[in-house]
């Protein structure tokens, strides 16, 4: 094993280094009586010792059964899968201009119908889901000879139970749960289960194929150095899922419980006073329109109607709040609620959360898809007899994000563009878009229009007249201009 060269270390020329000793008090450090139970449970347990495989699997079970059950957990699992996602990536070749232009062109036709013929992007957000419930995403890459495209690469999506080493204890080599790493901690094989452990045919028992990393993809994110397996995104908000069911169920049977009493009699009366006889706790049912005549000296009254708690808002607001956090998406993306937003504050919550999606869509290009195109074309070489290069230089496209008010978002681009503060290329890439495509299509666009004797603006779709109950922009008369001008 090689290791990088120590510096040389500095000396004392005589005698040793003065030994101190320092004397440092931190209030996290005290175990008290009122902390004790609050830290019962700090360990100093390494990464992957921390995930164990008996850990993983609790967690895993839990954190699907809220998604299952819990809207607000299912959509939030969606929603960040459909953000990071999108529609899927598009790819962009980036050889040299001239006679290679062809060839980027030709590569990116067919690696975007070899895309849409293995449904990459609803398996990108299969995995996406996959790592916010079970933590990790694991994707085999085989050929696959009944796919209808002429390159048969393909992807099958595995679950994290089926990648697992049910012999571990007897493991001799360097291996965490399903996966056999080298001396510097690199995968260099996976053990896939024949069966899902949970499934119908699970007589193969400790039967596992050892698939090599170069054909498996294991996407999760390493939240500690050494972690091996990774842990469910939405783990920290498990608990508060619970609660806020729980919250909920005790608040509408507090309601029911409510209505279910129409009339409650009481009396003032001491016992064996005025008051007629009535057996405690007794119940009479009415019919619609009679009329009924207590008992004396019982005074009707009804339970006032104080279900939902005032509270109850509040608490679902701030439950949601911290529940997204762990997954830095703002409250009003988790609850699809902006009643309480402006512009601004939505704006600005929104920033964070769009960083967050840029950092994973990179994350997600360097573990997946870009592993995924060495693949597809050392298959497609040969296929389409494409020219032999040292390196594929791409670029990958993902969805752009629409403007709250696009009229302002035009002008600021008209701006930058002036000032040479942006590019052609980089104002398309935040739509999504190929710049030289676009480029393309405008220029066919502008010689039709010459052909026909069309100005720019007659060749501007007419907008279609409000219909009746439509809002008006009244208070407003510019907006009609400026989306006119957008």
């Amino acid at each position: 094993m090689g290791w990088w060269p120590w510096s040389k270390r500095r000396t004392k020329a005589k005698g040793l280094w003065p030994v101190r000793f320092l004397r440092a008090k931190f209030d996290s450090a005290q175990t008290t009586p009122e902390n004790r139970r609050h830290w019962a449970n700090a360990d100093g347990l390494s990464a992957d010792a921390a995930a164990n495989p008996e850990v993983r699997r609790v967690i895993r079970n839990r954190a699907r059964y809220e998604v299952a059950n819990n809207a607000y957990a299912r959509g939030i699992v969606l929603t960040l899968a459909n953000d990071v996602v999108g529609t899927g990536p598009r790819l962009q070749m980036l050889l040299a201009d001239g006679a290679d232009r062809d060839t980027n062109q030709a590569v990116e036709r067919a690696f975007a119908a070899w895309a849409r013929a293995v449904d990459l992007p609803g398996k990108l957000r299969t995995m996406r889901m996959a790592r916010a419930q079970d933590g990790e995403a694991f994707a085999l890459l085989f050929s696959n000879d009944g796919l209808d495209s002429p390159v048969t690469l393909d992807l099958r999506l595995i679950e994290a139970d089926q990648v697992t080493t049910p012999d571990l204890a007897m493991a001799k080599q360097n291996a965490v749960d399903g996966i056999v790493l080298d001396a510097f901690g690199n995968p260099q094989a996976y053990h896939v289960l024949k069966e899902h452990p949970g499934g119908r045919n699970t007589g193969l028992g400790l039967e596992y194929d050892t698939v090599p990393a170069e054909a498996m993809i294991h996407w999760f994110r390493t939240d500690r150095p050494g972690l091996s397996r990774g842990l469910p995104d939405i783990l920290p908000a498990l608990p508060l899922f619970a609660q806020l069911r729980r919250y909920t169920l005790a608040v509408l049977a507090a309601a029911e419980s409510a209505a279910d009493i129409a009339v409650f009699m009481k009396t003032m009366a001491p016992p064996g006073g005025e008051a007629a006889e009535v057996e405690p706790m007794a119940t009479m049912e009415f019919e619609p329109n009679m009329a009924i005549f207590g008992p004396e000296g019982w005074e009707p009254s009804q339970i006032k109607a104080e279900q939902p708690a005032t509270g109850y808002a509040e608490f679902k607001h701030e439950i949601l709040n911290e529940i997204a956090r762990c997954l830095n998406m703002p409250f009003n993306i988790a609850a699809c609620n902006s009643s309480g937003y402006n512009y601004a504050s939505g704006r600005l919550d929104h920033q964070t959360y769009f960083k967050s999606i840029r950092v994973e869509q990179s994350h997600l290009e360097a573990v997946a898809l870009d592993r995924i195109l060495d693949a597809w074309m050392e298959e497609a070489v040969r296929v389409f007899d494409l020219p032999g290069v040292d390196a594929w230089p791409h670029q990958w496209f993902w969805d752009g994000r629409e403007h709250v008010d696009p009229a302002k978002e035009a002008m600021a681009q008209e701006r930058r563009l002036v000032n040479n503060t942006t590019t052609l290329a980089m104002e398309y890439a935040k739509r999504g878009l190929d710049w030289e495509e676009q480029l393309r299509q405008r220029a066919k666009e502008k010689r039709l229009m010459e052909e026909l004797g069309l100005t720019a603006k007659e060749a501007v779709p007419a907008e279609r007249s409000p219909a009746k109950g439509d809002e008006q922009d009244d208070e407003d008369p510019g907006k009609e201009t400026s989306r006119a001008a957008a």
